[in-house]
């Protein structure tokens, strides 16, 4: 079966790389071997005259493997489980003298070694975990065949052949597309690597097409819906494509360890030409801004198509967008997100603020920064690779932020690893932990060179770590899983275990925190409404019987989510005299007009407050952030909701602003419901609104979702959302 190129190394023969599902290269319909008498006619021995697959949606084979939603009219199964196929020869099969197989091919170099070559033998009895054809009903000239895959079989899309045995040799079924069958992962097989045990998270980590993804700040947590999309026409394919892609070698797309690794760097386009081009720089003029999409299936789709990275993605963006590969090949999976998320460049443990004299910011010696928010993926499998009790969810992330064996990827790595500082367990576990357990050190960087340790901060980041709830549209609280309570015996002995295993921690911070002072700092940002005047509102608490008094500094910046600085819109420097056992507000008037200029694309605006207590040197910093509510955008219908039926969508926007929005685009997306649609409109002018119709007609039931965002050149990240329940086409 498999094609030689003629070229030896060393004795060896060499075969060319098997990294394309798309490649073919057709079997002989006709092998003969030896002498062959003149008298051989291949109508003397048993013909296939026709194959069927059973492949439509209301058949068994799509219904009880769970792949019935797939837009696709090929076959579709999961691994490690039976599935029905029938057989029509020119007469009628005797078992006592025909013989037959069903074979199943992958790329252009099938070898059976490899697993891209299988011979499936006709048996009297399936035997679990392994290839077999049962016949199950024989009747006239038709064989009805129960075929079983293993557990551990390459993910893809197969040919499939039908081959006789005569005294003579084989004869072949010829290539046929109506009988390629596409085989993808199994969580409800237990021998699978992805098996997973609980239905209700099948339903929900594996075929929900829809979902939640939490973004904003820990203090304003907000979320928005993204369309998977992973059953609609065309993503199946896109999905091998990635992996095609990817020269990823077809022998190994049977392990979801090497799957997911792939895909992790496959998503974004870093160093690989990927699906999605990053862009952080709030300069979208080539492409659509990060906010404007509401899922995955255009991206993919223009991927395959353009062949090109699509233009522009952030952190959510490629969290989705994996998700859907994920989901798609039958891995369960979910997007996940960290508030306050260290982005240390060098997984040291420390983030290290430095700060002038004065209690500024050094921007230049600043280097790491704690994104508000970052959405990485988990995904579900076994890890033979690592000791027992480290598989379950692993963290695999395609957002490029680090090298990862030369290339920009992330995981899988183990949670359960994470939790209990075992670093050492492949793969960037050291760059995971030090996402969700860095310490904030604040560094006063003297006019001499040396710097001075001033205060440290060990509960900023990691603060909360959420993904969706099962089954609902809520938040999950898993932070758990990820990290022990500050404090507790175990969170110390995870760290020490981390310090073991390689992870740095160059500072000595023992200490540091005790202060020589009782006084006390925090501040709150009052809710701020895009285009209006705010509070900043600063306490500082004295529980002392001493007199203090102390010089503070606030400055506030335009940030990108990543928690890079754009631009500061505002600083002030106010001095505070504290009585003994006592407290005192400063407020701090924050005018539209300082900020509205530069604003980003998020409307993240963080705030940074250092203060000096003067009699006895101490340093007191606090950061937070604060994101800008942002007006939405209305979804109405009117009409039935009903599969079949023509419904009205409404779309309408206000700008509650003082200034003409120009550009403006709104996009309306709803899986089942509408394909991707959008208008543009030249300009809205203040306190106008604006309405756009569109008639749809459904053609999935049950609990969908309209979704809508806008982008103009001021303002983005406008977004809006309707639940709807599509009832069926009534029965005539």
């Amino acid at each position: 079966m498999s094609e030689s190129s003629g070229a030896a190394f060393g004795g060896r023969r060499a075969i060319p790389p098997n990294t394309s599902n798309a490649s073919e290269n057709d079997p002989p319909t006709v092998e003969l071997q030896g002498l062959v008498p003149r008298s051989f006619s291949l109508q003397d021995y048993l013909n296939v005259t026709g194959v069927h697959l059973f492949k439509e949606r209301w058949d068994s084979n799509k219904v009880d493997h769970h792949t019935d939603k797939y837009n696709n009219n090929k076959l579709i199964v999961r691994r490690g489980q039976s599935f029905y196929i029938q057989i029509d020869f020119n007469r009628p099969y005797n078992p006592r003298k025909d013989l037959f197989r069903v074979e199943y091919v992958i790329g252009r170099y099938p070898q059976e070694n490899k697993g891209t070559y299988i011979a499936v033998p006709v048996v009297s009895e399936l035997q679990s975990g392994k290839w077999g054809a049962k016949v199950i009903m024989r009747e006239d000239r038709s064989v009805r065949l129960s075929v079983q895959s293993s557990p551990d079989c390459i993910v893809g899309k197969f040919r499939m052949y039908v081959a006789v045995w005569t005294p003579y040799g084989v004869i072949r079924t010829s290539r046929n597309p109506e009988t390629d069958t596409y085989i993808l992962f199994n969580p409800w097989c237990e021998e699978d690597a992805v098996y997973l045990d609980n239905e209700k998270e099948r339903e929900e980590y594996v075929l929900n097409d829809i979902g939640v993804i939490f973004y904003g700040d820990f203090d304003d947590i907000r979320s928005r819906s993204w369309a998977y999309g992973q059953f609609e026409d065309g993503i199946l394919d896109a999905c091998l494509y990635v992996m095609d892609r990817a020269k990823m070698d077809l022998s190994g797309r049977g392990n979801p360890i090497k799957v997911s690794r792939v895909g992790s760097a496959m998503i974004n386009a870093k160093d690989d030409e990927g699906v999605i081009a990053g862009s952080w720089d709030n300069v979208y003029a080539y492409g659509i801004p990060p906010s404007a999409w509401t899922g995955s299936v255009d991206i993919l789709l223009e991927y395959r198509s353009s062949e090109n990275p699509v233009r522009y993605g952030q952190c959510w963006v490629f969290a989705g967008v994996f998700n859907t590969f994920l989901r798609c090949l039958g891995i369960p999976a979910r997007v996940v997100t960290n508030y306050f998320s260290a982005h240390d460049n060098n997984a040291n443990l420390q983030l290290d603020i430095f700060l002038e004299e004065d209690g500024n910011v050094n921007s230049k010696l600043t280097k790491d920064s704690v994104w508000n928010y970052h959405c990485w993926n988990e995904a579900w499998m076994t890890r033979p690779d690592l000791p027992v009790g480290f598989g379950g969810w692993q963290v695999v992330d395609s957002t490029p932020q680090e090298n990862s064996d030369g290339m920009y990827r992330c995981g899988p790595a183990s949670v359960q690893a994470i939790k209990h500082g075992n670093v050492c367990f492949q793969f960037d576990a050291p760059f995971v932990f030090a996402e969700v357990n860095s310490d904030l050190v604040y560094i006063t960087a003297k006019k001499d060179g040396t710097h001075v340790v001033e205060t440290l901060d060990t509960t900023h980041t990691g603060k909360l770590i959420v993904t969706k709830q099962v089954g609902g549209d809520g938040m999950r609280d898993i932070t758990d899983a990820y990290k022990f309570q500050e404090g507790q015996e175990e969170e110390r002995l995870a760290l020490e275990t981390a310090l073991m295993y390689g992870a740095k921690k160059p500072l000595n911070t023992e200490g540091v925190v005790k202060s020589r002072s009782d006084v006390h700092m925090n501040f709150e940002v009052e809710n701020a409404v895009l285009g209006r005047d705010f509070k900043v509102t600063v306490t500082f608490r004295n529980n002392g019987p001493a007199h203090y008094t102390i010089t503070a500094y606030l400055s506030g910046n335009i940030t990108f989510y990543t928690g890079v600085a754009k631009a500061e819109f505002k600083n002030e420097t106010f001095d505070v005299t504290l009585e003994p056992l006592s407290f005192k507000k400063e407020e701090v008037l924050i005018r539209a007009g300082e900020y509205m200029g530069q604003l980003l694309e998020q409307a993240f605006l963080h705030f940074f407050v250092t203060a000096r207590v003067n009699e006895t040197k101490d340093v007191l910093a606090k950061q937070k952030s604060t994101v800008l509510t942002v007006p939405k955008v209305i979804i109405k219908v009117q009409g039935a909701q009903v599969v079949g039926s023509d419904m009205v969508v409404i779309v309408e926007f206000t700008n509650p602003l003082k200034e003409t929005l120009k550009n403006i685009w709104i996009y309306l997306d709803g899986p089942g419901v509408t394909k991707r649609i959008r208008k543009m409109f030249q300009e809205i002018r203040p306190n106008s609104t604006v309405q756009w119709e569109e008639v749809c007609r459904p053609w999935v039931s049950g609990p969908r979702k309209l979704m809508a965002s806008m982008t103009s050149d001021l303002l983005r990240h406008v977004y809006g959302e309707l639940d709807l329940q599509i009832q069926k086409r009534p029965s005539m």
